[in-house]
């Protein structure tokens, strides 16, 4: 296939053929699979979802969950957090196996539920990436600085550039690349862990037994914002479920690079099934040993240095005596900045790129490269890697600042919409008939109830997620707009589509799942090969 003339080629939208299954119909499944490279591999994509979201939220920023709730309410925070993540995985990897596009709920948005939809989300994410790529820029140059002081606009400029090559290569080096940062994170989180163990056991260099103790003084919770009582300590609970929404922050990617996923629809259950494993291990764990090892109330634990000096594991080394374990720490937490900056690339590529599949950005995003590469996307975003250069001025700094924080609501917009998206799907497939568990490809648990309750407390979330700005003496104006902006915007960009481009709610009879499920019936996947000697050993991945 001319890969000049398929990337440019516009791909059609038209509603399903409902009597014959015509796919050709359904928004470009069969272009999108021979137009991009599948270049990530099982291994990729088990790597990716184990530990690909790992990044600066848990290493450093997890303090803030102990500092704000204490160590038993920080420990909650993370569980239930979690919890909600995984039916968001599992929604969204049910929905990926059948139609692995690129682009993610974006494009199940537009197949699913409403152009609308998919348009104003798909914008909301795009700009979402188009300042956090910058941010994990700035991160990175900034922990730099831990071991030498060089002016930061030579690390943006260096780390701005490593990404944007990564980015305009074979994705197979984008995977490549991302194990072995994935590989590194892991080994981190086993080592710190393992090394919490045995300082809160009396093992450290100054052999004082931990145990319990900081769960009895200052205690379990903490009273936040000096509010005394239940009331205190449920604020403070409330305020650690924003840090843990930080810490799972792109843990539904899974299925953004779907159309370069080699065999997706054994890939991304496979990806998804896994969810529990991966939180419980990463995430809850390694938030139940910080409580052990760091005093809630240590002042460290609310630094902003960007460095692994405000590591909760740092602090917690420092005080048993420990000397080599900030730079390593420091170390990991480079790569995982840079990790999240190439992922970011990636998926904010896929991203745009589907938006102009879709007929919602300029169709000159579609444009391919030799490599299967949507590169003038990828420049797109290459340019506003600018933006990190904001932060070597004190004033252009805290405009910067501020558009992170809008940035941060935006995951629980889309974790939101993610929810609403598989509810029509699940109902469309029940109004037609079709068996979930017996016709497609895997079958999400727990559903549908696990999302209506998920959505229920996402929304929940979003509306309190400024409560502190109403609190009498506590008003912050930055605080509040970057806690409620993403309302106006998103209705301002639905609303608006709706009214300039008449698109309706697609009816759940008209919903396109079956053609889609023909596809899949009609073009098995290869059977894996059946493991044989050390690779029965492999539990990461295949």
């Amino acid at each position: 296939m001319d890969r000049s003339l398929s990337s440019e080629k516009k791909i059609p939208h038209h509603r399903a053929d409902e009597e014959n299954g015509d796919l050709e119909a359904v928004p470009g499944h069969l272009d999108e699979a021979q137009v991009f490279q599948q270049g990530l591999h099982q291994r990729h994509i088990q790597m990716i979802a184990l530990a690909g979201t790992i990044g600066t939220g848990l290493f450093l920023s997890s303090g803030r969950a102990i500092a704000h709730a204490g160590p038993l309410g920080g420990f909650l925070a993370y569980s239930i957090m979690g919890l909600l993540v995984s039916s968001v995985v599992f929604a969204v990897g049910e929905m990926g196996a059948l139609v692995p596009l690129a682009g993610g709920v974006i494009r199940y948005a537009e197949i699913f539920v409403d152009p609308a939809l998919a348009f104003a989300n798909g914008w909301n994410q795009i700009y979402s990436y188009l300042v956090s790529i910058p941010s994990e820029i700035v991160a990175a140059a900034v922990v730099i600085e831990f071991w030498t002081t060089i002016n930061n606009a030579v690390w943006i400029t260096v780390f701005g550039l490593l990404m944007l090559i990564t980015a305009l290569v074979f994705v197979r080096v984008y995977g490549e690349l991302e194990f072995g940062f994935s590989i590194l994170k892991i080994l981190l989180v086993i080592g710190i862990n393992i090394m919490a163990l045995v300082i809160t056991c009396g093992g450290g260099p100054n052999h004082v037994s931990i145990g319990f103790r900081y769960w009895r003084d200052p205690g379990p919770f903490v009273q936040y914002l000096g509010i005394e009582g239940s009331l205190g300590r449920f604020l403070g609970f409330w305020t650690a479920l924003n840090s843990a929404l930080y810490s799972y922050s792109g843990i539904e990617n899974i299925t953004v690079a779907a159309s370069e996923t080699r065999n997706p629809r054994r890939a991304i259950p496979m990806a998804a099934r896994r969810i529990f494993v991966r939180i419980l291990l990463f995430y809850v764990l390694t938030i139940f040993m910080i409580g052990l090892v760091v005093r809630s109330d240590d002042p460290n634990l609310l630094g902003s240095s960007g460095t692994a000096s405000e590591s909760p594991f740092v602090i917690a080394a420092r005080n048993a005596g420990i000397k080599v374990v900030p730079s390593i720490i420091n170390a990991v937490v480079l790569t995982s900045a840079w990790s999240s900056g190439n992922s970011n690339m990636l998926g904010g590529s896929r991203v745009i790129y589907a938006m102009a599949a879709e007929g919602h950005a300029p169709a000159i995003f579609m444009r391919m490269n030799r490599f299967g590469i949507p590169y003038v996307a990828v420049t797109l975003l290459g340019i506003f890697m600018a933006l990190g250069y904001m932060t070597l001025s004190s004033s252009a700094s805290t405009v910067f600042t501020w558009l992170q924080d809008i940035v941060s609501i935006a995951t629980l917009v889309n974790w939101g919409i993610i929810c609403i998206v598989y509810l029509r799907f699940y109902y469309a497939c029940r109004k037609q008939g079709i068996d979930r568990h017996k016709e497609l490809p895997w079958a999400a648990p727990f559903q549908p109830w696990s999302t209506w309750i998920t959505l229920g407390l996402f929304c929940l979330l979003f509306l309190t997620g400024g409560y502190e700005t109403f609190i009498h003496g506590q008003w912050d104006t930055e605080n509040f707009i970057s806690s409620y902006l993403n309302v106006p915007i998103i209705f301002v960009l639905y609303f608006g589509y709706k009214w300039w481009m008449k698109s309706k709610i697609i009816p759940l009879e008209d919903v396109p799942v079956r053609p889609f499920i023909e596809h899949y019936q009609k073009n098995p996947e290869p059977e894996p090969k059946p493991k044989r000697g050390l690779r029965r050993l492999n539990i990461l991945w295949e």
